[in-house]
C-alpha cells in the first residue's frame, strides 16, 4: 500500500524547497540586477562579477538570518500550534520539526557567508591591483576618483602598496565582517553532537555569541565599502557615451566626473522583526524563571527514574506537553526537556526522570535517589521550570485511532495520555473523537515496569468497571531478562495476571513484529485515519515511518497512517 502517510512527507519537501526556492530566486534576482543595474556600471569595471556573488549572498545571508531565530521561539511554536484555526492537519505536524528547520537555515547562513566572504576577499585584491601601475585605461581612471577635491571616491583602497587587511579592520565593515565570521564559526562548530554531549554549557555558551552576531550583522553594511553610482550623478553623465571619454571626464560638459556613494545598510530591516520576537520569548521565560516551583512529592523509582511533583502558580497544560528544567545547584545554564506525565485534571505536574548522562545523575544525586535517603523537603534543591510546550502527541485525540508506541523511558509522554483519558473517561458528558489506542512499550528491563505498572493497572480496572475494554489495547515487550527471570516467568505463566506486570494482559518476549502489527490495524480499521506517536530511538523510528508508508492505501476512502514522532 502507498498512501497519505505520504502528504506529511510531502509536506516537509514542499516546506524545505520552498525554503530553498526562495533563496535561489532571492540569489539569482540580486545576481543579475548587480550585474546589470546602470548605477554599478563603473562598480563592475573594478570588481568584475564578484560584486554580484557578494551582493547576491549578502541578500540570502539576511533572509536566512531572519529565520534563525523563529524556529526556536517555543512560545510562539506553542500559540500556533494551539490554535488550531491557523494550523491544522498536516501543516500543524510540521511543527514538531522546527529544529531541524532551524538546523537547515543555520547551514544557508553559512553556505553564503562563506560566498559573501570569498566574494569579498577577490573584490579587495582587485581594488589593491587596480591601483598599481599595471592598471590602465578606465580601470586606472576610476581608481583615481577622490584624489582631488569635489570627487567622490570609488575604490576604498587609496594607494597600491597599502596593506588590505589593516586597512580593512580600520572600517565598520571590516571589524563586523570579521567579528560575524568567528561568531558564526564558533556557533556553528559548538553545535556538532560530540560538542552537545561533551559539554552543554560550552555549546550554550557559544550559541549565546549570536546576540554578537546580530549586533554586528545590523551594522555591517554601515561602512558602505561598495558603492554605486548615485542617480544625480547618472541624469548628467551619461553612461553609454563617457565610459569611453574617461581622459576628457573634466573637460566635456556632457560628461562631469561621476559621483558615488555606498548603498544604505537593509540587514536590520531584515532582522528586526525576528529579534524583538525573540526578545519577547527571552522575557517570557525569564520570567517564568523567576516564579517559584514547589516540589511536593519525591520517589526514587527502580532501575535509576526520579519521580518529581511540582506545583507552579497558573501552570495549564495538555497531554502530551513538555517543560524545560533547570538546576542551579548543578548548572546555571542547562535546561533540559522532560515530558510531563502527570494529567491536565491532577492539582500537580509531574515528571519522570532517568539517569542517561552527567546532568541527570547530578539531578537524582542531589535529590537523594542514588541508593541513599531521599533529601528532607527543605534541603532539596530549588527547580526553575519553563513551559509547558506543545508537541507531537498533544494530536492524539484528534484521530479516531490512534496507535501510541514507545521505548524505555521513552513512556513517559504517553503516562500523561493515559491519565488524561482515565479521567475523560470519568466525565459521563465528555465525546471524544478518539475511539481506540493501541499503546506498545518495548523496554529492556523488568524492573522499570513498575513505576508505570500500577497506571495500567488502575486504568484496566477502570475501562474494566465501565465496560469499555475494547477502548484500550496495550502490548508490552520485554527485550531482556536473565536465566532466573526466565525460570520465574515460566512458572507462574498459566495465573490470571502478569508475572511482571500484575496485569491481565500478558507480557511479550522479544521485539514487535512491526508488519504483523500494522498489518492487523490496517484490517481492524479499513477506512480511518490513524495516528502513529513514537517516542524513543531514531533506528525504530525510522522503521515505523516505512511502516506508516507501507501501510497507508493509495485510495483516499482506505487507511491512512500518520506519523508524529515526539522530538524537542
Amino acid at each position: 500500500m502507498m498512501g497519505c502517510w505520504v502528504l506529511n512527507e510531502g509536506l516537509s519537501i514542499i516546506l524545505v524547497l520552498s525554503w530553498l526556492g526562495v533563496n535561489l530566486y532571492l540569489f539569482i534576482d540580486t545576481f543579475y540586477w548587480y550585474e546589470e543595474e546602470e548605477s554599478f556600471h563603473y562598480t563592475r569595471v573594478i570588481l568584475g562579477s564578484t560584486l554580484a556573488w557578494a551582493r547576491a549572498s549578502a541578500l540570502c545571508l539576511n533572509f536566512n538570518c531572519m529565520l534563525i531565530l523563529i524556529p526556536i521561539s517555543r512560545n510562539l511554536i506553542s500559540f500556533i500550534r494551539g490554535t488550531s484555526i491557523c494550523c491544522r492537519g498536516p501543516w500543524r505536524r510540521q511543527l514538531d520539526k522546527n529544529l531541524k528547520f532551524h538546523k537547515l537555515v543555520a547551514y544557508g547562513i553559512a553556505v553564503n557567508a562563506t560566498i559573501h566572504v570569498v566574494a569579498h576577499f577577490f573584490n579587495l585584491e582587485r581594488y589593491r591591483w587596480s591601483q598599481s601601475k599595471e592598471a590602465q585605461g578606465l580601470l586606472a581612471a576610476l581608481s583615481k576618483l577622490g584624489n582631488t577635491p569635489n570627487e567622490s571616491y570609488l575604490n576604498p583602497i587609496r594607494t597600491f602598496p597599502m596593506n588590505t587587511t589593516t586597512e580593512l579592520l580600520r572600517t565598520i565593515a571590516g571589524v563586523t565582517g570579521l567579528v560575524i565570521s568567528l561568531a558564526l564559526v564558533l556557533i556553528m562548530t559548538s553545535s556538532t553532537e560530540f560538542i552537545r554531549q561533551a559539554s552543554y554549557e560550552l555549546f550554550w555558551c557559544t550559541h549565546h555569541v549570536f546576540i554578537v552576531f546580530f549586533l554586528s550583522l545590523a551594522i555591517h553594511g554601515m561602512g558602505r565599502i561598495v558603492r554605486g553610482q548615485t542617480q544625480d550623478s547618472l541624469s548628467l553623465h551619461n553612461i553609454t557615451f563617457c565610459r569611453d571619454r574617461y581622459a576628457e571626464w573634466q573637460t566635456v560638459a556632457q560628461c562631469p566626473v561621476p559621483q558615488f556613494s555606498g548603498k544604505e545598510p537593509s540587514a536590520w530591516k531584515w532582522i528586526l522583526g525576528p529579534v524583538v520576537l525573540y526578545a519577547c520569548e527571552r522575557i517570557i521565560r525569564f520570567w517564568r524563571f523567576q516564579q517559584e516551583v514547589v516540589i511536593t512529592k519525591v520517589v526514587s523509582h527502580p532501575s535509576g527514574v526520579l519521580e518529581l511533583h511540582m506545583k507552579k502558580r497558573g501552570f495549564k497544560m495538555a497531554p502530551g506537553q513538555y517543560i524545560l528544567v533547570q538546576c542551579s545547584a548543578i548548572s546555571s545554564l542547562e535546561w533540559h526537556p522532560f515530558t510531563l506525565t502527570s494529567a491536565p485534571q491532577e492539582d500537580f505536574f509531574s515528571v519522570h526522570i532517568r539517569a542517561a548522562g552527567d546532568w541527570t545523575a547530578a539531578l537524582l544525586e542531589a535529590f537523594g535517589a542514588e541508593g541513599r535517603a531521599l533529601q528532607e523537603p527543605w534541603r532539596l534543591p530549588r527547580l526553575a521550570v519553563d513551559g509547558p510546550f506543545g508537541a507531537a502527541l498533544t494530536d492524539v485525540f484528534h484521530y479516531p485511532v490512534s496507535v501510541c508506541i514507545a521505548a524505555g523511558i521513552g513512556v513517559t509522554p504517553f503516562a500523561a495520555l493515559l491519565k488524561s483519558i482515565w479521567y475523560k473517561y470519568s466525565e459521563a458528558q465528555t465525546q471524544l473523537k478518539l475511539s481506540k489506542v493501541y499503546f506498545y512499550w518495548i523496554c529492556r528491563d523488568a524492573r522499570a515496569f513498575e513505576w508505570f505498572a500500577d497506571l495500567l493497572l488502575s486504568l484496566e480496572t477502570r475501562m474494566s468497571e465501565q465496560g469499555k475494554t475494547h477502548f484500550l489495547s496495550y502490548h508490552i515487550f520485554l527485550t531482556g531478562w536473565d536465566e532466573n527471570q526466565a525460570v520465574h516467568i515460566a512458572l507462574h505463566w498459566d495465573e490470571n495476571t502478569d508475572v511482571i506486570t500484575g496485569l491481565k494482559q500478558k507480557t511479550f518476549y522479544g521485539r514487535p513484529n512491526w508488519n504483523n502489527e500494522f498489518k492487523q490495524i490496517a484490517y481492524s480499521h479499513p477506512s480511518s485515519s490513524i495516528g502513529v506517536f513514537f517516542c524513543g530511538p531514531k533506528a525504530l523510528s525510522r522503521t515505523l515511518q516505512k511502516m506508516c508508508r507501507l501501510y497507508s492505501s493509495a485510495d483516499p476512502r482506505g487507511v491512512h497512517f500518520y506519523y508524529n514522532k515526539e522530538s524537542f
